[in-house]
């Protein structure tokens, strides 16, 4: 009996992940139609095709970025964006890479690390690169990250990279209030570019918040 419905679970989670990887090569597929490019499919097989798509997205993205910060000498870019834009362009259908969730996830992520310095009474301290790891940092991170899992759970706007973006606070890398400003601009930035390029290849992206499923 159990064994059966392990094989069953095991069938479901399998037909998920087939029905995922359609839908995300959907996404080069209907932007290389958009673009009449077509002919690249019938030259290269269809995952080197997805792979130089997220390529090309991710570079430009971060590459766009990277060039505002160096122009500007502002911080708008941060190694948690790295993964949100991966989702965005990889796995777009996810709920956790709807605009709701990346916006929400990333500004409870920021909320939560300043809060725990504050808390901590490491607000105005320097980074853990600089003074080390102390027991008031230890605290500050812990308390970051639980809070900022809790908080998108209970939110229902769940977005795994927010997590890296509530240490970088924590950790008293990036504090600045107009800094901390500035990450969610960067975030925003990357949304309106998955916006775009997802409506472009006529992926069914929303434009806030992902289509819940009904529950049974």
């Amino acid at each position: 009996m159990d064994s059966d419905r392990g094989m069953k679970d095991f069938q479901h989670s399998r037909s998920l992940l087939q029905r995922f990887e359609t839908l995300e090569a959907e996404v080069p597929r209907g932007l290389l139609a958009r673009l009449r490019l077509q002919w690249l499919l019938r030259h290269f097989p269809e995952r080197v095709v997805w792979a130089g798509f997220v390529f090309v997205n991710g570079f430009v993205t971060i590459g766009i970025l990277a060039l505002v910060a160096m122009v500007s000498n502002i911080p708008f870019i941060f190694p948690s964006l790295g993964p949100s834009a991966f989702l965005s362009f990889f796995h777009p259908v996810s709920p956790t890479a709807s605009p709701r969730n990346v916006i929400c996830g990333h500004a409870l992520g920021i909320l939560w690390g300043y809060a725990a310095l504050w808390i901590t009474g490491l607000a105005l301290a320097p980074s853990a690169i600089s003074e080390g790891v102390t027991f008031e940092r230890v605290l500050a991170t812990a308390l970051s990250l639980a809070a900022t899992g809790a908080s998108m759970i209970l939110l229902r706007v769940v977005h795994p990279p927010a997590g890296a973006t509530t240490l970088i606070v924590s950790l008293g890398i990036i504090t600045r209030p107009f800094d901390l400003c500035v990450i969610e601009i960067a975030v925003g930035m990357i949304v309106l570019q998955a916006i775009a390029i997802n409506r472009l290849a006529r992926v069914d992206y929303p434009l806030w918040a992902a289509k819940r499923p009904r529950e049974a």
